[in-house]
């Protein structure tokens, strides 16, 4: 049996470089792997691409990341934090905005192998006719989204939508064993499983290591061959006095 259980969060982690893609599970907190998150913080990763459908509504997880300068492009349907526009208008980050569904698409697409799919969402908006700031200077956009090509399928537009093969996957899991296979709870399963195969490496966190074996095939949401290390999940760090004044300058 290969073995993927890692005792270690931060070694296990101390393979990812700073500047990689990373596709990150959760809906919402729900499901948020945070002690993987605050493992890269600690580990003093920047430039990062992170590719999730929502940044939160707080300074944990993917939030802790913006505010302390280590995201350089966000790729997901709801960043909804202020802090996050206040980043993006001011040119510290960079924006790509994409339908939930297309998005989730997008993951499942790129870890199942499939260069590229059309869908009718977005089309005949900004976020496919190339008119989306990606990114700001000096308070004005400064490069956009590429034009997305387009094709008629039975009399509606359908915009091309390319695979996400990122290079790392970061999900957290209710319960796990050691040869990686996972299960999700409730609204966690929602991007979890789609940021696990969109990963060229996945990591997963687990409230509970169980024995090999113990999950039935039924129970299994997302089976092992996706999954590259497992380590056990940890209580997120408590926003600090550098976080609430960040917050309390976005609101």
């Amino acid at each position: 049996m290969i073995d993927k259980y890692r005792e270690d969060v931060m070694a296990a982690l101390d393979v990812v470089p700073s500047g990689s893609s990373i596709a990150v599970g959760g809906f919402g907190s729900s499901g948020r792997p945070d002690a993987l998150l605050n493992a890269l913080c600690d580990l003093d990763r920047r430039d990062l691409h992170v590719i999730v459908n929502n940044v939160g509504d707080d300074f944990t997880g993917i939030g802790r990341l913006l505010v302390e300068g280590r995201v350089r492009r966000f790729t997901g349907s709801f960043p909804i934090l202020p802090a996050f526009y206040e980043a993006y208008f001011s040119g510290k980050v960079e924006l790509e905005l994409i339908p939930q569904g297309t998005l989730a698409e997008r993951m499942r697409a790129g870890g199942a192998g499939i260069a590229a799919f059309f869908t009718p969402s977005a089309a005949d908006t900004m976020l496919s006719d190339g008119t989306f700031p990606i990114r700001y200077v000096d308070g004005r956009g400064a490069g956009y989204l590429s034009p997305k090509e387009t094709r008629e399928f039975d009399g509606r537009l359908h915009v091309l939508e390319h695979g996400i093969a990122a290079d790392f996957g970061l999900v957290k899991a209710q319960k796990g064993d050691r040869k990686g296979n996972l299960r999700f709870h409730l609204s966690a399963r929602n991007f979890n499983p789609l940021a696990a195969m969109s990963g060229r490496t996945t990591f997963a966190e687990v409230e509970q290591l169980v024995p090999v074996d113990e999950l039935g095939p039924d129970d299994i949401h997302l089976p092992g061959v996706f999954v590259h290390h497992v380590v056990m999940t940890a209580e997120p760090v408590p926003a600090g006095p550098e976080y609430t004044s960040a917050a309390e300058g976005a609101s």
